[in-house]
């Protein structure tokens, strides 16, 4: 099932059709977070905000792909994936991390910079020049 995410333009779907063209090479341009979550999941339900909030902060320098597990069970098989949330972060085509289940806001930030610190730092350099 997919969901529209009208409030923030770094949020979106994607589905076994899509993911290669939107996660993998996408993250050639820029990091993509993928959540892979589904509805049933409470976990997956109360992470959401905490990721959604991290992403917009970051303004576009990161963007969230979100795979429902239920309707791309292949995906999940193919990252080994053990239960859910999963979020694995991918940049240049490669995973640099991947954490599992809920977390809070802050969590998302250290964990985010702890992977990216390097790339976060140019973007913002490049964004002040």
């Amino acid at each position: 099932m997919m969901h529209t995410h009208e409030k923030s333009p770094f949020i979106f779907d994607v589905d076994e059709a899509s993911y290669e063209e939107k996660v993998l090479e996408a993250s050639h341009n820029q990091p993509i977070m993928v959540d892979f979550w589904a509805e049933w999941c409470s976990p997956c339900l109360s992470l959401a905000p905490a990721l959604e909030r991290v992403i917009d902060e970051l303004a576009g320098t990161v963007h969230l792909a979100k795979v429902e597990v239920d309707d791309n069970m292949r995906l999940a098989g193919h990252y080994r994936l053990r239960g859910f949330p999963t979020v694995i972060l991918f940049y240049r085509g490669e995973e640099l991390g991947r954490f599992h289940g809920s977390r809070a806001s802050h969590w998302l930030r250290e964990w985010i910079q702890e992977h990216l610190g390097d790339y976060l730092v140019e973007t913002s350099c490049r964004d002040t020049a």
